[in-house]
C-alpha cells in the first residue's frame, strides 16, 4: 500500500458501532492510544473489518482545530 498521506497509523479495531448509514470504526494503537472514524457502513463490509482485526489510520487534513472553554 502506498498513500501520500504520512500519517498512518497503524493499530487494531476495538469496536465498531454501526448506525443507519455510517459506522464508527474504533481503533487503539500499540500505545494505547484511541482514533474514531466514521465511515460508511458499505466499507465496513468492503474491507472486512472487525474486532481485532491490524488497520491503518490515515489522517489527511488541511487544517485541525483546537478549542478551550
Amino acid at each position: 500500500m502506498k498513500l501520500s498521506a504520512r500519517n498512518q497509523i497503524k493499530g487494531k479495531v476495538k469496536e465498531i458501532i454501526p448506525g443507519a448509514v455510517n459506522a464508527e470504526v474504533i481503533i487503539e494503537t500499540s500505545r494505547g492510544e484511541i482514533i474514531v472514524s466514521v465511515i460508511t457502513k458499505e466499507s465496513v463490509e468492503a474491507l472486512e473489518l472487525a474486532a481485532g482485526k491490524e488497520v491503518y489510520a490515515v489522517i489527511k487534513a488541511s487544517n485541525v482545530k483546537v478549542a478551550v472553554d
